[in-house]
């Protein structure tokens, strides 16, 4: 079975972003992202790759939207203009990344069956993109692991890893 992870730093109210960038800087958790990813196709929302100076190294970017007209000039990008479509193109995959936006994670959750997040212990007033709300029902917590701020990072931050049930 392929592993079709959602991966996202979100906030206590599940805030991710605003304007299309992050709320927060958090050095580890863009390394553990990084490791985690590289070398996996990742499946985004046209305005998330767009927030991206060039596409990420090592990695196949799946790019959806709806523009028909829509083109990449990179040869590590495959554009989709469907969740399904998009899913099919990683269906021989080990392991996938759906990582963003906020309507693609909405989208993904139904594909997903795990979730690797970072929870940012704190809230964003100004915030105009959430994360889906994580169901215990569905979501069945397996691992975590605690950071504390530090002179590198301004927020206390959780590592959580989730399985479907």
């Amino acid at each position: 079975m392929n592993t079709i992870c959602m991966i996202a730093a979100a906030a206590e109210d599940n805030a991710l972003g605003k304007d299309n960038d992050l709320l927060w800087h958090l050095p580890d958790d863009f390394k553990r992202f990084k490791k985690l990813t590289s070398g996996h196709k990742i499946i985004m929302g046209r305005k998330t790759f767009e927030s991206f100076p060039k596409p990420l190294p090592n990695r196949i970017h799946i790019i959806i939207t709806r523009d028909k007209k829509y083109q990449v000039q990179f040869d590590d990008c495959i554009v989709a203009h469907s969740f399904d479509e998009a899913i099919k193109l990683i269906e021989n995959e080990e392991l996938s990344f759906i990582i963003g936006g906020g309507e693609i994670y909405k989208q993904g959750e139904h594909f997903a069956n795990q979730i690797e997040l970072t929870r940012i212990h704190a809230t964003f007033d100004d915030a105009d993109t959430f994360f889906p709300e994580i169901d215990e029902n569905i979501w069945k917590l397996v691992k975590e692991e605690y950071h504390s701020k530090d002179e590198k990072h301004k927020f206390d931050f959780t590592y959580f890893t989730y399985v479907k049930k």
